[in-house]
């Protein structure tokens, strides 16, 4: 059931209209039991240009995990399949590269979400953002004071359920903003630039 046009369609911004059904009952559940939830946040940029980053300094994965990382609440970030690339082995994981009937090349997968070796391939780039369960919650929470003696905290008044859901356009935006960044930073060295992407797709 995953929709690209269900995304502006629902309050999660998910491409699948059923699931976000699901969770909006979910969310409603936490919320009035005073609880909270965390969420993962991903983010796909098409049309990239092959050639943006660098092999060690400036390399483009690296700049947007850490705009990721300075989202509040953020706790991971992973680009393409991340974490569950280290249940992959050698032959699974790679991207194989061929030529499309235009002459172009093109890969038949993309594990590595866009970037390779620090630099774009020129398919879309593909960063995934986990968000922490909101910490202001109206369930008493354990802690200390400044004299160290025992405290119990309850957030009282609105709080949000889940920050996840107000994280995607401003984890779209951080993306953005690296993007521009590099492509000024190419442009300004004179590195040439696929125009086209090369997306598994095509061809």
């Amino acid at each position: 059931n995953w929709q690209w046009d269900s995304v502006a369609a629902n309050a999660f911004f998910c491409p699948d209209a059923q699931a976000a059904e699901a969770w909006a009952a979910e969310l409603d559940r936490l919320r009035k039991d005073g609880n909270s939830a965390g969420g993962v946040i991903e983010v796909v940029a098409e049309g990239i240009p092959a050639g943006l980053g660098a092999p060690v300094y400036s390399k483009l994965d690296s700049d947007i995990a850490a705009a990721l990382m300075s989202i509040n609440a953020a706790k991971g970030v992973e680009i393409g399949d991340g974490f569950a690339a280290a249940a992959l082995n050698g032959v699974g994981n790679a991207d194989e590269m061929g030529i499309d009937n235009h002459g172009n090349p093109t890969f038949a997968s993309n594990h590595a979400g866009g970037i390779l070796g620090g630099i774009s391939t020129g398919q879309p780039v593909v960063a995934r953002l986990a968000i922490k369960p909101t910490s202001s919650i109206l369930t008493p929470r354990a802690s200390i004071n400044r004299f160290g003696e025992p405290v119990s905290v309850v957030t009282k008044g609105r709080h949000d359920p889940c920050v996840a859901i107000r994280g995607v356009p401003v984890a779209e935006a951080m993306v953005a903003i690296v993007l521009a960044d590099h492509l000024l930073q190419a442009r300004a060295e004179g590195v040439p630039l696929t125009p086209r992407s090369w997306d598994q797709r095509e061809g």
